[in-house]
């Protein structure tokens, strides 16, 4: 027999097998893991583009954005420059999704398939969130990474600090999807 809540790590946590893409998309963030792991990706020829996205950030004061600070992980990593699109503006996840479909359609790069690298807690409320936002029929791979936290799915219950971060993100996707799910505007 299961654990209990092994429904909410089943919600929670979002991995699938990456393949071929049009994009790698990086929601901002301040710890270098995330951006590792999109250079990872991008040098085994996976996406010819990675979009790191968010704006200003006082964990990283040092720079004046979350997409400085992860465009200089990148190019440190060997990413060329021009391989990393910019959007240095974003405050919260949707913003991450929103402008960063602002800058696809202003660069006329069309993508039918992109690759979201982010925080395992945080993979479904991303994968959501871009999913809202982008074009219904852009199919999305999710890639995380264990952050400076150390939360996964095998060990998010274990500790007070952990399971606190996991029941937030339950807690994040009912508040960013209410009015999405309430919104007459779905057709079943």
């Amino acid at each position: 027999m299961g654990y209990p809540f092994d429904c909410i790590t089943d919600l929670i946590f979002v991995e699938n097998n990456v393949q071929k893409a049009d994009i790698i998309l990086v929601p901002g963030c301040s710890q270098p893991q995330i951006m590792e792991r999109a250079a990872e990706l991008y040098h085994k020829g996976i996406a010819p583009y990675i979009l790191p996205t968010g704006g200003t950030n006082h964990e990283i004061s040092q720079y004046n954005t979350e997409w400085e600070y992860l465009k200089n992980i990148g190019v440190e990593l060997g990413v060329p420059e021009d391989a990393i699109l910019k959007e240095d503006r974003a405050r919260n996840t949707f913003e991450n999704a929103r402008l960063s479909l602002e800058v696809l359609n202003r660069n006329s790069i069309a993508i039918k398939k992109a690759i979201l690298v982010c925080k395992s807690y945080h993979s479904r409320r991303a994968l959501l969130t871009y999913q809202v936002v982008f074009p219904r029929d852009i199919e999305f791979y999710v890639s995380t990474v264990t952050d400076k936290s150390g939360v996964t799915k095998d060990n998010w219950f274990l500790n007070t600090e952990a399971t606190i971060l996991v029941m937030e993100e339950v807690v994040k996707i009912g508040k960013y999807f209410r009015n999405e799910i309430c919104t007459p505007r779905r057709k079943i």
